[in-house]
């Protein structure tokens, strides 16, 4: 996952995690990529992309490697189970005709992460959006498509939503810069809406949104928009999700990831504080 961009089959958060986890056990045992290849008869290139979740879990494979690695036997039922559970597609595979393969990724890991935190400058937060905004987004950067598709593209969107209703929902930090909030995306009522819908997630108690307002001037988050995605698993690090617009680049170098969150410690400074959030989302509506 490593500043590459996402090609082929986009992998689960728990593809991932088991696939470091039988690195580690692979490691333990002390058993190197040519010994493991041997033992289910294939290229070490194979145990090596095994490993870092570029291909699914084959599950005789798994128990193969599991036994070359001394797991006890109780213990592997148990990873295989959860290796079964890895291959299944995600909620969103029934929408993978308007899914773009870089895209997946992110809704896998949006979907398990524990903290997310972004920085947008252009548009709303997906997660945020209202059906009416989504829709002015969609027309505008699918403009030779259906209405069927269309609607298929607004629903995946919409559905990606129910994230927030969940107990176990990600802790949601968001700095809008002062733009997403003045540009007339499908006009005036689409965006007094939106910004109703604002006020209304606010009242979520994993939701922050801190406003960048124009005032500030340059800050270190001007490039472009970036989100930090934090998760429950230790085998699984911090991500960085940017993307243009003709994919996405994930990063997950520790040395990396740390700049971008320096840089979102320095943007909360900056920008407006929580607590002016609701008053600023007003005076903003007003002008509407």
């Amino acid at each position: 996952m490593s500043d590459n961009r996402s090609g082929g089959s986009a992998p689960t958060v728990l593809r991932i995690v088991l696939g470091k986890r039988l690195r580690q056990l692979r490691e333990q045992a002390g058993v190197s990529f040519e010994e493991a290849a041997r033992a289910i008869e294939v290229t070490p290139l194979t145990v090596r992309r095994i490993e870092k979740a570029e291909v699914g879990l084959r599950i005789p494979y798994v128990r193969e490697l599991l036994h070359t690695y001394g797991v006890p036997a109780a213990e592997i039922d148990g990873f295989l189970a959860l290796a079964r559970e890895a291959n299944q597609p995600g909620w969103w595979y029934k929408y993978r005709d308007v899914l773009p393969e870089w895209f997946s990724a992110y809704v896998s890991l949006e979907s398990e992460a524990s903290v997310i935190r972004l920085y947008e400058p252009h548009y709303v937060p997906g997660l945020l959006q209202t059906d009416d905004y989504v829709t002015a987004l969609m027309r505008v950067g699918f403009p030779n498509e259906s209405k069927e598709d269309i609607a298929r593209r607004v629903a995946l969107r919409i559905k990606r939503q129910d994230l927030l209703a969940k107990p176990d929902a990600p802790a949601i930090w968001a700095i809008l810069d002062e733009t997403v909030l003045r540009r007339p995306v499908g006009g005036a009522e689409v965006m007094r809406a939106q910004i109703d819908r604002l006020h209304e997630v606010l009242d979520m108690p994993k939701v922050t949104i801190q406003i960048m307002r124009f005032g500030v001037g340059a800050h270190p988050g001007a490039f472009g928009p970036f989100h930090h995605f934090r998760f429950g698993f230790s085998e699984l690090p911090d991500v960085i999700y940017t993307e243009s617009l003709a994919g996405a680049v994930y990063v997950d170098r520790p040395a990396d990831v740390v700049t971008y969150l320096e840089v979102l410690d320095r943007m909360s400074v900056q920008a407006e504080p929580v607590a002016r959030t609701r008053s600023i989302l007003g005076e903003l509506r007003k002008e509407l």
